[in-house]
Parts: structure tokens; C-alpha cells; sequence
């Protein structure tokens, strides 16, 4: 684990490599390139409570079941179709049984408390037709067992379908709390299911668009105080907050370059805004567009060689891409309607969008250069779309009138879930893998 995991959940998390059979050629996997993929049916018994806590042990296979089937690409199955009930770790289990159930991959585990108070967390996921174990793990924690839990998820999921899971990591959004007319708004931060939230600004100042360095646990964010709206900088595991310059005008749009080492960004002058990138080590400032239009909401691609914004230089917001250095701008969307709040994907192969047409908000991708649009979910104010960091799923909000929250989907538009959140919840942004 690195250590800045070890410090933001205080907890020591180590993975050893159990001593197991080498795992034979998998004949389980799921090829998510498929354009329609068929959930793989997956059982996972509750791990057993050797000298521990059963209730823990239920509820670290509770998390993984959670966490793999919301991904859409799993079908855990009913525990009360089990033939057999597993009762050794260290037992093969009876295949032929999981067999008659259609069991394709099955996860069994162990929960055991240690002399010093840790808990050791052991799973094995095993290839049900070929009778093979494809992977075996075992970790140890002295608190963070839902963290752990999302590390075995993550290894199934990467295990079966060859690609990083995305359950480790963390979503930063704005809380809204209080009267429609009267909202107080502050950052807060949670598990990407919804747990372990808790606030990380006071709600003394109106806070917008928070957005995760894609490698570290940093955000940037936009904040109203007394003054003009100004840029901040927030290191999560600190609370540290610095200020990232006094511009003349209002900034907004916040967003880390690939690096992590600079921040793009709007700035507000004359009524129109340009798009700036600032070095955070230098305070060096450059000016990627002079349109003499409304250029905002930057985001570079992964290799941070281009630059998708939105503009309305054609006359209403449109999104366009440029060169990470800035210069002549090429536009993408053709589309019926208004885009806007373009993202790249962490993968490099799609832009998500916000797309408003004809009373409906929509949220889309596009590949880079603006072929193969597709709209994912369209409704009532639909917003703010963010990556997962394998670039497989977006989540985004909605409100319906009644107060905004956040949702998932995949890139398919097949699986769409609300992510529980405390109260009312808005513009979310996905961070990079804790570990």
C-alpha cells in the first residue's frame, strides 16, 4: 500500500501473495468490447469467521457482491440457490455443485482476527468449469475493512475482464443542505458507493466544481466568499488551503492538467472568457485561447497533447478541441442543441458531454474527433458528467425538481443507478485509484 493510504484511513493495509496452486489458464472472462455483455454470473458465499466476526465476514462479501454487481458486468447469485455451503478455506470447493447453479466464477474467503487486534481478510476466486483458482490474496487492516473489500473487488473485476477495477477510489461532490432559496453548499467526500462521507469545507462559503489531480489526493474547486469567485487548491488528507492566484476577473471551470502539475482554467474579462493554464510550481500563467467569445470548461487529454472546451465562437456552446499548447480550435459536435461541460476520458477514446436539446439534458460521449456520438441518459437537468478512473463508467447528477443527486452508468447506458448520498448532491468528481 502506499503511504498515503496508510495516513488518509489510518489504517495499515498490506497485501501478501498467499502460497497457493499456480492458477491454470482461465476459460472465465468477460469481454467488456462487446457492445452487449451478459452479466457473468458470479457466486459469493458469505467469507467464513474463523475465531472472528461473522457479521464482519458477511459483510465484506456483502461489499464485493455490491461492488461488482453494480458495475453491470456481474450477476452475483442468490445465496439461497447454494448447494453447497462452504465450511474450509483451505478445501477445494465442490465444483460440480456450483456447476448445476451455472456458478461461472466463484469467490470464497476468510475473515480472522489477529493476536494484535488486525484482521486478516483471505480470498480465492476460482474458475467454476475449468475447477481452477485464478487468484488468491490476503490482506491485513486494523480498520478499513470496507477499503478492503474494494481491493478484492477490484482484483476480481480486473481478474475476469483484463481492465482496473474502479472501487478503491473516492467521489468529492457538493453537499446541498437547507431551503431551495437558502442552500448552504460544501465539499464532501465518500466512498464511490456512497460510504464514509464526510464534509471537508464548512459550508461558510458557496464551493462549485470540485475536480480530483488525477495523481494524488488533491482537489480543485471554485469558492464565493466575500470577493470574486477564486480558484483554491485542497489537499484531502491535510486540509491544507491555498489559493491558486488574484486574477483581475472572475475565474471558474477549474481542472488538472494530466500531470498534476498545472491547473486549467476561465477567466472573465470584458464579458467574454478565456481559457488560461496556470503551473502551480512556477505561478506561470498561459493564455490558450483569445476568441473573443465564451471559452471555458478545459479538459486536457491523457497524454495532455489536446485540449476539449466548450465555446459558443459559433454562435451558441459548442464543444471544440485544440492543441494543449492552445492555437486554432477545431470544432466536434454537430448535434442538434447545446453542449457543454466536455470531459476526457481517462482512456483517451471518448469525450463525455452534457448535451441540452429540445427540453432534455443529456449526457453523451463522443470519440475525440466527433464521430460515434451516443447519448447515455436523457431527462430533466442531467449534469456535470466525471470519469471513472478506467474510463468505463460516468456518474453525473439530476434533479428532478425536487433537489439534485448523483447517478452512474456505464458506457453502454445500460446500467444507470443512484449513488446514496447525505442530503442533496451535486457536481461530482471521481478520484484517481487510492492505491
Amino acid at each position: 500500500m502506499t503511504s498515503i493510504a496508510i495516513r488518509l484511513f489510518s489504517a495499515t493495509v498490506t497485501a501478501l501473495a498467499l502460497i497457493f496452486a499456480a492458477p491454470a489458464s482461465a476459460q472465465v472472462s468477460i469481454d467488456i468490447n462487446q457492445g452487449n455483455v451478459q452479466p457473468l454470473p458470479i457466486a459469493i458465499p458469505d467469507f467464513l469467521a474463523n475465531g472472528g466476526d461473522p457479521q464482519l465476514a458477511r459483510d465484506i462479501a456483502s461489499v464485493i457482491s455490491a461492488d461488482l454487481k453494480r458495475s453491470g458486468l456481474f450477476a452475483p447469485i442468490d445465496q439461497k440457490a447454494f448447494i453447497e455451503r462452504i465450511s474450509s478455506f483451505d478445501a477445494p470447493p465442490r465444483f460440480g455443485d456450483w456447476r448445476i447453479i451455472n456458478a461461472q466464477a466463484l469467490v470464497t474467503g476468510q475473515v480472522v482476527r489477529q493476536g494484535d487486534g488486525r484482521v486478516s481478510t483471505q480470498f480465492r476466486l476460482w474458475d467454476v468449469f475449468a475447477g481452477n483458482q485464478l487468484e488468491g490474496q490476503q490482506f491485513l487492516t486494523d480498520k478499513n475493512w470496507r477499503r478492503v473489500a474494494h481491493l478484492i473487488a477490484d482484483m476480481i473485476y480486473e481478474r475476469l475482464t483484463g481492465e482496473k477495477g474502479y472501487f478503491d477510489t473516492r467521489v468529492v461532490y457538493v453537499s446541498e443542505t437547507g431551503p431551495k432559496d437558502k442552500r448552504v453548499k460544501r465539499l464532501a467526500i465518500m466512498d464511490q458507493d456512497g460510504f464514509n462521507n464526510r464534509f471537508i469545507t464548512s459550508g461558510s462559503e458557496l464551493v462549485l466544481t470540485p475536480r480530483f489531480s488525477p495523481t494524488s489526493q488533491e482537489i480543485t474547486y471554485m469558492s464565493f466568499g466575500n470577493a470574486d469567485p477564486r480558484v483554491y487548491l485542497l489537499n484531502i488528507e491535510t486540509g491544507q488551503r491555498e489559493q491558486v492566484g488574484n486574477f483581475p476577473g472572475m475565474t471558474f471551470s477549474p481542472r488538472f492538467t494530466p500531470d498534476g502539475q498545472r491547473v486549467a482554467f476561465s477567466l472573465e474579462q470584458g464579458g467574454n472568457s478565456s481559457i488560461y493554464v496556470m503551473d502551480l510550481r512556477s505561478r506561470a500563467t498561459t493564455k490558450l485561447t483569445d476568441s473573443g467569445a465564451i471559452d471555458t470548461s478545459p479538459s486536457f487529454s491523457p497524454d495532455g497533447s489536446k485540449v476539449v472546451f466548450e465555446s459558443d465562437r459559433g454562435g451558441n456552446q459548442q464543444i471544440y478541441v485544440m492543441s494543449g499548447g492552445g492555437g486554432g480550435a477545431q470544432r466536434i459536435s454537430f448535434g442538434e442543441g447545446r453542449y457543454s461541460t466536455p470531459v476526457w476520458s481517462p482512456r483517451g477514446d471518448l469525450i463525455a458531454f452534457t448535451k441540452q436539446s429540445g427540453g432534455q439534458f443529456s449526457i453523451g460521449v463522443m470519440r475525440p474527433d466527433g464521430s460515434g456520438e451516443r447519448v447515455l441518459t436523457s431527462g430533466f437537468h442531467n449534469e456535470g458528467p466525471t470519469w471513472a478512473p478506467n474510463g468505463r463508467v460516468l456518474m453525473f447528477f439530476r434533479d428532478q425538481g425536487g433537489g439534485p443527486k448523483i447517478y452512474s452508468i456505464d458506457i453502454t447506458g445500460r446500467n444507470e443507478q443512484v449513488i446514496p448520498t447525505q442530503g442533496f448532491a451535486s457536481d461530482p468528481a471521481w478520484s484517481p485509484p487510492l492505491n
